[in-house]
């Protein structure tokens, strides 16, 4: 499985594509493949980009669904929307759906942020302005994992 670690600025090029960093590409594992699922996040103003084994863990879960109930046909439809399957090329690069980074707002600078199986793609002056400050960070891991024991074991 691969884990993301770390943020990085990259640009865009004129053509819409964007060099994955290396430091992401060695994070990966040996046999993974160069193919990525991407499509919009459900809370943020960003993209996510999946790595094709977290996205097939994503998909264990959504099948869960019924299409029959229409909250759940409303859901996945929302869910699968603007979804595109994404390839590395030759040169380590990834060509976003132009529509996909319009939503989010990028144009030329974004930053691509780890988290553990997939990269947020945001656009460069969104990202900078997510920020916590210190304390307010520390009361959030406080509040979700002050209380409890995470044993790795489990």
């Amino acid at each position: 499985m691969a884990t993301f670690i770390g943020d990085y600025a990259c640009k865009v090029d004129v053509k819409g594509r964007i060099i994955l960093p290396m430091a992401f590409k060695k994070q990966m594992p040996a046999d993974a493949q160069d193919h990525f699922v991407v499509r919009r996040d459900i809370f943020e103003n960003c993209l996510v980009l999946y790595s094709i084994e977290d996205w097939n863990r994503q998909l264990v879960m959504i099948r869960r669904m019924n299409p029959y109930n229409r909250e759940h046909n409303m859901f996945l439809r929302n869910f699968f929307k603007g979804t595109a399957e994404l390839s590395l090329d030759g040169n380590n690069r990834l060509l976003v759906p132009k529509r996909l980074m319009e939503l989010i707002g990028a144009e030329r600078d974004v930053v691509l942020a780890g988290q553990d199986g997939r990269i947020e793609i945001w656009a460069a002056d969104k990202y900078e302005k997510i920020d916590m400050t210190p304390d307010e960070f520390a009361s959030l891991a406080e509040k979700l994992m002050g209380g409890t024991f995470n044993d790795p074991e489990d």
